[in-house]
């Protein structure tokens, strides 16, 4: 049976749980809950810089676990298109600074105006085709998060996890690999299987909860574990069947748990952390 102090050894803390906190505030926190890895955003750290970000971070002895967020690859004008891969690029340099080989990539849903889903998942392979050995030759991994079908049209065209396999597995593992977040994913039947396939390519695993009803606001639907009906252990314990042993990050998109104290929420993070991702061998 793994013990409390080896289940948290791997807690993450994604930024956006806490998201009326910079990323100091961040850091701070996650020393005073005893929590030893954060997952960074990109806006928060361009707030500070990347230098003073990673003497901040390094200071505080914690691992960066991924940097949020690359992707948004769907564009149609080839101006937009050449626009995104520069900004990719410089998250890859940003990852790579702050000491992480994980950078989220959430692809991009559809342009304004278009039905094209085809098009725009082409335009997704093709884009990670000319970011990927980039990210390989600065150790970083381009890590595809397939997002659940409700996010297609506007933010992420890939949403299985078998449909970022296919694409992941057309370049190293090095390069590119993939997230597993169980509120995107807990739903698919296939997803045992599609996360055995994964060995070798899981960049990250994140939880929080499926709740309902869903808020208006689909995107700030997530809740904490224990607040909805997604079998946690049982997907980690599926997940390390894969071979991953990383960092588990939290990550919570939720008006209410954002407007709470930060504080009480680090604490019952980790509280339902133990009681429903570690319930059980």
């Amino acid at each position: 049976m793994t013990t409390a102090a080896a289940a948290l050894s791997r807690l993450s803390l994604n930024q956006k749980t806490t998201n009326a906190w910079s990323l100091p505030e961040a850091v701070a926190g996650c020393l005073r809950a005893g929590i030893p890895a954060i997952g960074v955003w990109r806006e928060p750290l361009h707030e500070i810089g990347v230098a003073k970000a990673r003497a901040v971070l390094d200071d505080a002895g914690l691992r960066v676990s991924s940097l949020c967020r690359g992707g948004f690859l769907t564009a149609i004008d080839p101006a937009d298109r050449r626009k995104a891969l520069d900004e990719n690029r410089a998250a890859i340099d940003e990852a790579a600074a702050l000491g992480t080989d994980t950078l989220v990539m959430v692809v991009g849903g559809l342009p304004e105006g278009s039905r094209d889903l085809a098009g725009a998942r082409g335009r997704v392979a093709d884009a990670i085709a000319r970011l990927a050995p980039y990210a390989g030759e600065r150790g970083v991994r381009l890590a595809l998060e397939p997002m659940h079908p409700i996010f297609t049209a506007d933010r992420g065209v890939l949403a299985t996890l078998g449909e970022a396999l296919d694409l992941a597995e057309q370049f190293p593992p090095d390069q590119v690999a993939v997230v597993i977040d169980t509120f995107h994913l807990w739903w698919d039947p296939q997803v045992e299987q599609q996360i055995a396939r994964a060995a070798g390519r899981i960049a990250a695993f994140q939880v929080c909860d499926w709740i309902t009803p869903l808020p208006a606001d689909t995107l700030l639907s997530r809740g904490m574990m224990g607040d909805g009906h997604i079998d946690f252990a049982h997907l980690r314990r599926v997940v390390e069947a894969a071979g991953y042993t990383g960092d588990i990050e939290v990550e919570i998109f939720n008006a209410e748990i954002w407007a709470a104290d930060p504080d009480q929420t680090l604490r019952q993070m980790k509280d339902r952390y133990l009681a429903t991702v570690w319930d059980g061998p």
